[in-house]
Order: C-alpha cells, then sequence, then structure tokens
C-alpha cells in the first residue's frame, strides 16, 4: 500500500509538471492525488461501491484543491487537475474498447457503463465542490447591478 502511495505522489506531480503547476506547490498537487487515492481505494474495503469511493475521493480533492487555491492565490484547477489524474478510469476505458474489439458485447457494455459512471462520480465531486464553495458569491447580473447602483 505504502508504495503504491509512493508511485502515486510521483504520477500526480509528474502531471503536475505536464500542466505547468508552479514548482514551488508541486509536491502540494501530488499530496491531494495521493489522498485522493488513498480514499478511493480503502473506501470499498469498508464495503462502499468503487463508484461511491470515486465521488467521495474526487469530492475531498476538490475541497482541498479549493481551499490550497485560495492560500495560495493560484487558479484551482492548478491543484484539482493533477490531483484528480490517479482517479481517472483510463485502463478502464481501454478495457471497454478491447472488449468490443475483440467482439464481447456484453463484458465491452459492462466495462463501458462503469467507466461511464466512475467518470460522472469525478465529475460530480468536483462540480458539488465547486457549487459550495460558490455560495455567496452571486451572478453575473448580481455583480453589474451593484456596480449600477
Amino acid at each position: 500500500m505504502v508504495l503504491e502511495l509512493i508511485f502515486c505522489f510521483f504520477a500526480t506531480v509528474a502531471f503536475g509538471v505536464i500542466f505547468n503547476v508552479p514548482k514551488s506547490i508541486l509536491w502540494l498537487g501530488g499530496v491531494i492525488g495521493v489522498l485522493a487515492w488513498f480514499i478511493y481505494s480503502t473506501l470499498p474495503t469498508w464495503g462502499m461501491s468503487d463508484i461511491f469511493a470515486t465521488a467521495v475521493a474526487s469530492l475531498v480533492c476538490a475541497t482541498c484543491s479549493h481551499l490550497l487555491a485560495r492560500k495560495f492565490r493560484v487558479p484551482v484547477t492548478t491543484f484539482s487537475i493533477p490531483g484528480i489524474i490517479p482517479l481517472v478510469p483510463g485502463s478502464r476505458a481501454y478495457f471497454t474498447m478491447l472488449a468490443f474489439v475483440d467482439g464481447d458485447y456484453i463484458h465491452g457494455l459492462q466495462l463501458g457503463i462503469e467507466t461511464m459512471l466512475r467518470a460522472g462520480a469525478i465529475a460530480a465531486g468536483l462540480v458539488f465542490a465547486l457549487s459550495v464553495f460558490s455560495i455567496g458569491k452571486g451572478g453575473i447580473g448580481q455583480r453589474y447591478e451593484t456596480r449600477r447602483s
């Protein structure tokens, strides 16, 4: 488990380098990725589904990203994009396509649905955290009306 988390840290940091995350905060993105992977891999051992574990890990990743983005005054995507990389079901999508190419349509459909549910869980976690951190900020129309008055 520890070796898995170490590899996860370096993979997340590597994606941070690809996305031009500033070097001074690059390691924080790695920590977020490790935290997300730890949650994702631990919750199923407690009886939770993989989809729910993905959603919770994504929510924690996005929440930490918002908090750190405020503290370091950088865009939220600086932390959230590298942080969710360990959760992305890339191999699952590959095996989905491989099943279809091999003619195993039922298995391919099963894998495809699970892949889409995991991707949706990642998106739901990110959007839920965004909506929580956007409470009270108001919309464009509200800001416009305030300036005109």
